[in-house]
Order: structure tokens, then C-alpha cells, then sequence
């Protein structure tokens, strides 16, 4: 291979050039105001709302794990792998819903210059471990890992939108992203306190190179420099959401499916590269745009009230754009609820959001006992957990235990009831000493727990199978 097959035209590099100025111009520049009717206003703004939330949650992490190094959730640059061997704990609070079940390693990738190429090391067959590859809407495009791979070992390219090519030698997959900027979240199984050594000389073989660097071949022209955009505080909830939008469009080239929805977005200014003055907005029109992003949590509180009746659950907010069907409202959900959950086939994740009455979570003033019957805990074939969140940050919980979730490694160490079932102990205080190896810790108010189930079986998708209910005690 030739370093050309690598390299985009000049043409096509001049091109983003002289759109990476625009963007910048277009976020902080001056630009004419919409002529639209606000009733017209205020529907399009929803839309573009609903569209390009995920967009924008996704953007904070970039740039708090990428661009600021005095961010606590700074990682590392671009097309470098971070990995963390440990489990998150109440002080991360970049990503609401943690996972603290598998140390995590991240690799934030800009392939607009050429493909990224992962290498993954062999491990253990019975460890779990998956790479998920997230797009900057945050669709699941791909995954490497146990259920798509295995845990052989291999080498696997990640493609932008601009690469064209064949597959290189020594390369097992090529997998194609449909935007420039992309992320891989590792998650490596960790059995035991006494397997973290383990888990960091896996997290030791994940690397990641160029595809210049991997076949040892002259390296392309590099990308345009870009003036990443600092976050401002409550970005999503003012106008400034726009202009953010307009300025990260530009690295995910228009879908197909989308031209029609994004003719329509440009009504109010949204498009790629444009500016979006917010001081040249009328009264009436910046009245109108915010009545349309207030509409949009209207739509996601419905949402919400299905998702807590069992009418939808975690596995229809995750996965490919195919999967989803182009359901924003869907993929606003998940960003909100969980930014970054797996898709349904890797894991499900089951929500409790209220008692076995319909009532709201809340350790204030009740405790409730989670019970699994003798030989019916949760169908997983790699692991499962049940995980206890702020119901307020959506956040770990700082308690005396240090204990964040119960999972199935945990399982010889609890206690069981006589006929054999397990029983949970969800609340603020302790239940005592001979039930404290069955205790989850809640906060002192509302609360919400997760149960992740790791390579879900069958009876989780064909309905057999149920959560058993949280109950009030007594």
C-alpha cells in the first residue's frame, strides 16, 4: 500500500479548511436573524433540541477528558489510550450512571487525517471485556470484544467518513464511523480485589496508533488545527446550545436519512458552519427557541413516565442508528439517563425507578429489601450488577462501606434466607452486622438503582423473564 491510499485529496483538505475558520467565525460571529414565524420557531427548536442533545452531552466529555488537563476527568490527547484500574467511585462526575462494575480504559479518537488502528491482547476465555465504539451522535456503531470477537486477541482499524482504501495487511477488521470524531469505552471484567494486577496488564496490551505509524509508511498531511470551544456553564439550558451544535455538525457529515429533518432545522439557523448570534435574535424569536427546548423536556418527562410503567426500557435507547430508526427523542433519553449505555445485545440494564406500589424511590424515611429466589437470579451470561445512584446526580453514593453495587462475583459472600433466595437490603442505615454483607447503601432521599445484565440470555429479550420487584419493608 502506497501512502496515498491513506491521504485525503488536496482539494478535499482545503475544503476543511476553509470550514474549520467558518465554524469558528459562525459560533462566536455575527450572523442575521431567522425570518421565521416563532409558532414555526418553537417546533423546529424542539426538534433540533431533541436531535442534538446527545451531540452536545457528548462534546462535555470530549473536551473535559481531551482539551482540559485541569479538569478531574481529564484522560489524554486525541488517538491515546487512558486506561483506570479501578472502578468509579462518587468522586467521577463527568458521566451520570457510572459503571463501578469493570475498570475502564478510553480512547477518544479524531480520524479525519486517516483511520486509528486497535490492537487488542489475548486473555483469559472466561473474562469478560468489550470495546465500544460510539460515533458523536452517540450511536453504538460497532463493538470489539468477547460476544463479536472474542477474547483471542487482534488488530482492527477504525475508518473515518473521508477513508477510502482496502484493507491493509495485518489488519483483521476494517470498521467504518459515519463522523470524524469517535470514542472507545474498554471495559475489562475484574473478578476480585486480588485480579487488579490482572486487569492492568490486559489494559497495559490495549494500544492505538495511526494507520501510517502501524504500517510504517509516510504519514499524511495532519488535520486542520481547530479552536475547540470551551464549555460554558448550563450550555444545554440556554441558546448557546445552538452555536455549539452548528460548530460539532460539522464533523458528522449529513446522513442521508437526514437531509430532509436538517433542511428543516436550518429554518432557525442550525446548520453546519453557520453563525448563531444569539444577540441579533428578536424578543419573540429567543422566546420562541427556548419554549422549544422547554417543549423538548416535555416529550423526554412523557418519555420518562413510560420508561418508569415498563412500556420501554434501557435496551431501546442504545445501539446502532439502524437500531434506532432515527428516534431522537430515544437517543435524547439515553444520553440523559445514561450517556454512553451499552447496546441491548452487550448488556441490559434494567431501571428502578420505583417500588413494587408505583411509588417514587426514597431512603429517607423507608427501607426496601430486594429478594432473588433460590435459583432465579438475573440471566446473564458473563456477570450481573444492581448499582445504587443519587437520585438527584444521578451519582454514586458516598457510605461507610465503600460499596457501590452488589454483583454476581459478590454472590458466595452474601448471606442466604433458609429456602436458599437472597435477599438485598437497599437503605441509609445498616441492617445490622449478621445482614451487612447483603446491604446497598442508599442516600437520605430520592434514589434509583440499575441492575446490569453483562451478555444478557434470551429470556431477557423474549419477555420470560422479569425483574423482581423492590418492596417497602414490612
Amino acid at each position: 500500500m502506497t501512502p496515498r491510499t491513506i491521504r485525503r485529496t488536496s482539494t478535499g483538505l482545503w475544503t476543511m479548511t476553509l470550514v474549520a475558520v467558518t465554524l469558528l467565525v459562525g459560533l462566536y460571529g455575527c450572523a442575521s436573524a431567522p425570518s421565521i414565524d416563532p409558532v414555526e420557531a418553537r417546533a423546529i427548536a424542539k426538534e433540533a433540541y431533541i436531535y442534538g442533545y446527545p451531540v452536545i452531552e457528548n462534546y462535555k466529555v470530549l473536551y473535559a477528558n481531551t482539551f482540559d488537563p485541569s479538569s478531574p476527568e481529564y484522560k489524554a490527547p486525541f488517538n491515546t489510550v487512558f486506561s483506570d484500574a479501578r472502578v468509579y467511585t462518587p468522586a467521577d462526575k463527568t458521566v451520570v450512571t457510572p459503571n463501578s462494575d469493570t475498570p475502564y480504559s478510553f480512547l477518544w479518537m479524531d480520524l479525519r487525517a486517516e483511520p486509528i488502528v486497535l490492537t487488542v491482547p489475548a486473555m483469559d476465555s472466561n473474562r469478560y471485556f468489550s470495546i465500544q465504539l460510539i460515533d458523536l451522535y452517540t450511536h453504538n456503531f460497532a463493538y470489539i470484544g468477547t460476544r463479536t470477537t472474542g477474547n483471542g486477541g487482534g488488530t482492527y482499524m477504525l475508518a473515518g467518513p473521508a477513508w477510502k482504501g482496502e484493507t491493509p495487511e495485518g489488519i483483521d477488521l476494517v470498521i467504518p464511523c459515519e463522523t470524524e470524531l469517535a470514542l472507545a469505552i474498554y471495559r475489562t471484567q475484574l473478578f476480585s480485589p486480588s485480579d487488579l494486577d490482572q486487569v492492568k496488564q490486559i489494559q497495559d496490551g490495549y494500544k492505538a496508533m495511526p494507520l501510517s505509524a502501524f504500517l510504517g509508511i509516510e504519514a499524511p498531511a495532519p488535520a486542520p488545527a481547530v479552536d475547540w470551544p470551551a464549555l460554558k456553564p448550563g450550555l444545554t439550558d440556554s441558546l448557546a446550545f445552538f452555536g455549539y451544535l452548528n460548530f460539532l455538525l460539522h464533523f458528522a457529515p449529513a446522513h442521508p436519512s437526514e437531509q430532509e429533518l436538517l433542511t428543516r432545522l436550518a429554518r432557525i439557523g442550525v446548520k453546519t458552519g453557520a453563525p448563531f448570534d444569539t444577540q441579533r435574535l428578536s424578543t419573540e424569536l429567543k422566546q420562541a427557541l427556548e419554549a422549544g427546548m422547554a417543549d423538548a423536556w416535555k416529550d423526554f418527562a412523557a418519555l420518562q413516565e413510560q420508561i418508569n410503567a415498563g412500556q420501554y426500557n434501557s435496551g431501546d435507547m442504545f445501539g446502532t442508528r439502524e437500531f434506532l430508526k432515527n428516534n431522537y427523542l430515544f437517543r435524547m433519553a439515553g444520553a440523559k439517563i445514561g450517556l454512553y449505555g451499552n447496546s441491548r445485545e452487550e448488556a441490559m440494564y434494567p431501571l428502578y425507578l420505583s417500588d413494587a406500589d408505583g411509588q417514587p424511590l426514597d431512603a429517607s424515611s423507608t427501607q426496601y429489601p430486594l429478594r432473588f429466589e433460590k435459583g432465579q437470579a438475573p440471566p446473564a451470561a458473563a456477570f450481573w450488577s444492581l448499582t445504587m445512584y443519587d437520585g438527584r446526580t444521578q451519582l454514586l453514593i458516598d457510605n461507610p462501606l465503600n460499596r457501590y453495587l452488589i454483583n454476581s462475583p459478590m454472590l458466595p459472600d452474601l448471606k442466604r434466607d433458609k429456602d436458599g433466595s437472597v435477599t438485598i437490603y437497599i437503605q441509609k442505615d445498616s441492617p445490622g452486622a449478621g445482614k451487612e454483607s447483603n446491604w446497598l447503601p442508599a442516600p437520605d432521599g430520592p434514589f434509583y438503582v440499575v441492575l446490569r445484565l453483562y451478555l444478557p440470555k434470551p429470556e431477557v429479550f423474549d419477555g420470560t423473564w422479569a425483574q423482581p420487584p423492590i418492596q417497602k419493608a414490612g
